[in-house]
């Protein structure tokens, strides 16, 4: 089973807590992360002991997306490998997860640290968190099923805004746009979302998760979606656009 030293999994009675645990980095997301967020969503749904699982990334920061050199090392731009199968394999993950997901997010939350929500079922904010997806500024395309799932959860407009757009929410402006449950204050994002966590696991678990089933769209749609867009989303790496964006990125961080 991959490991790595910046997640960490707990159980704690009924609830697996996944943490990410790169701060020196802001939990940028590397391939072993993927795989090991895979790993303890994927080893969490046949276990009946775990009603409910949370994703966390600790004091201070959600995640600041993908780690971008580890990113291009995983063969993205590669013709006949659009998108590294970790960060792929952690999409279907969380499209396939039964049991109810509950997010913790205390800080920044960007690409795929804010679409990632939109599979959640629950998402505590704290008063500092922010939530950013710059993908049309690096000349890439929305992932992880958020062109079908964020136009449902806050409207066309709104998603098209943070999207396409690329504008940023705070915690009060996700709460308002309905992706946020909770807004507590900095630094207690993982408390309340263990308390959520609780109530959610001492209610009657097959009835929870046929209601969850019934609200969510299918594994099979959410699946068929997330290709479509990782297909498009390597067709776009390769793009003119996006290759200017990504030097003028690295040049900028080499500055």
């Amino acid at each position: 089973m991959p490991t790595t030293d910046h997640l960490t999994v707990t159980d704690n009675e009924a609830t697996r807590v996944i943490a990410f645990n790169r701060p020196d980095k802001k939990n940028a997301l590397t391939q072993d992360m993927y795989r090991a967020t895979t790993d303890a969503i994927n080893g969490a749904q046949d276990n009946a002991a775990i009603r409910c699982l949370v994703l966390t990334g600790g004091k201070g920061v959600f995640t600041a997306g993908n780690d971008l050199e580890d990113f291009l090392k995983g063969g993205t731009a590669s013709a006949d490998k659009p998108r590294p199968s970790a960060a792929l394999g952690f999409l279907h993950a969380l499209a396939r997860n039964t049991k109810p997901l509950v997010a913790a997010v205390d800080g920044i939350a960007i690409g795929v640290g804010t679409t990632m929500l939109f599979q959640c079922d629950y998402v505590v904010a704290s008063s500092g968190a922010r939530f950013s997806t710059p993908f049309i500024h690096l000349g890439l395309v929305p992932e992880g099923a958020s062109s079908l799932l964020m136009p449902r959860a806050i409207g066309h407009q709104r998603a098209f805004a943070t999207l396409v757009m690329g504008r940023s929410l705070n915690a009060e402006e996700g709460r308002e746009a309905g992706f946020v449950n909770t807004v507590v204050p900095a630094g207690e994002a993982d408390t309340e979302a263990l308390k959520v966590a609780r109530e959610i696991s001492a209610l009657p678990a097959e009835a929870v998760a046929i209601s969850r089933k019934l609200l969510k769209p299918s594994p099979e749609e959410l699946i068929e979606r997330i290709n479509h867009e990782s297909a498009l989303f390597g067709e776009r790496m390769r793009s003119e656009e996006a290759v200017n964006a990504f030097k003028a990125f690295f040049a900028r961080k080499k500055a």
